[in-house]
């Protein structure tokens, strides 16, 4: 039996039928191992060890809450056998402090997973840059003028800020460039903040599809978020319907090359998003679609990332 603490937003705010936090947490439980949970602003140091005020839980098949505490402690971080860090962003000041309670955990022998200094290396939008290869026609930039030099060249863009989630703040301008300056200004705080443009990919009606790395193992089975009722975003967040799909041979390839460099990192757990074969964002702070894989396959993804984790800690 293993002690595994998940860092994680509030447990009440769980999307039960689907998260896939959840479904980490439920494996693990099957699997005989003592699954605690804390937030971010749960952890400190105090007599120079960094420390978690911690609650074990329980997941119960009950029709009120889906769980129940078992007990809460002030634990050492080095105590538990893994701490998978799972706090969705926004990657913020607060997102960073927590990496760094984390850094310092491993060195006093705590094993985190994603690994904190990974986390910190690699923003999920700008991580793309090193890979460009696989991307579309891409530039990030404070600066409008780049952004509309851009916009003319490619006529249809899309344009999303750095530190968004589930499709928060993401436009597409099209050849007409109605508003470009006036979402440029807004989105970058007149320039305050870069923004990722890239080139508008007509795949994306056939999804946005997420395909998740274990270890430097690809998961055989894709999910194709699907844009409903005329939006642009396929994000399940902002409606989008999830298809559960083989993983292409494009997108296995490409995710071949990617999967041992990015484990050698230290992130265990990563979701890659294609359109059209195009590779558009490295996911590493909280991928998702677990369940909705599992269920639509039977290809169980939390079991997997489990057993993967237990060869990490054993």
């Amino acid at each position: 039996m293993k002690k595994l603490l998940f860092i994680a937003d509030p447990l009440s705010s769980f999307v039960v039928k689907k998260d896939s936090t959840l479904a980490m947490m439920k494996a693990s439980q099957q699997r005989g191992h003592e699954v605690w949970h804390c937030h971010i602003h749960d952890l400190k140091s105090i007599d120079s060890l960094i420390q978690a005020d911690c609650k074990q839980i329980e997941i119960t098949t009950h029709d009120g809450s889906w769980f129940k505490e078992v007990k809460a402690q002030v634990r050492k971080l080095y105590e538990f056998d893994a701490i998978i860090m799972r706090k969705d962003p926004p990657f913020d000041l607060a997102y960073v402090t927590a990496t760094w309670f984390l850094s310092q955990a491993c060195l006093e022998g705590a094993k985190v997973f994603n690994a904190p200094d990974a986390l910190r290396n690699h923003s999920e939008k700008l991580a793309l840059l090193e890979f460009m290869k696989f991307a579309p026609p891409t530039v990030v930039s404070h600066d409008l003028a780049d952004i509309k030099a851009f916009h003319q060249h490619h006529q249809d863009v899309i344009i999303k800020p750095l530190d968004g989630m589930g499709g928060q703040g993401i436009f597409r301008v099209q050849a007409n460039g109605l508003n470009l300056a006036s979402i440029v200004e807004t989105l970058g705080g007149n320039g305050q903040r870069a923004l990722m443009v890239q080139k508008f990919l007509p795949e994306i009606a056939a999804g946005d599809k997420r395909v998740l790395l274990i270890g430097g193992e690809v998961v055989p089975f894709s999910l194709a978020r699907i844009p409903q009722a005329g939006e642009v975003r396929g994000n399940l967040a902002s409606g989008g319907k999830g298809v559960a799909q083989p993983v292409t041979q494009q997108e296995l390839s490409i995710a071949e090359e990617l999967a041992p460099q990015l484990a050698s990192r230290g992130l265990h757990l990563v979701g890659l998003d294609f359109i059209g074969g195009f590779l558009t964002e490295i996911n590493v702070t909280s991928p998702t679609c677990f369940v909705e894989i599992s269920e639509q396959t039977g290809h169980d993804v939390a079991l997997q990332w489990l057993t993967n984790l237990e060869k990490h800690i054993h």
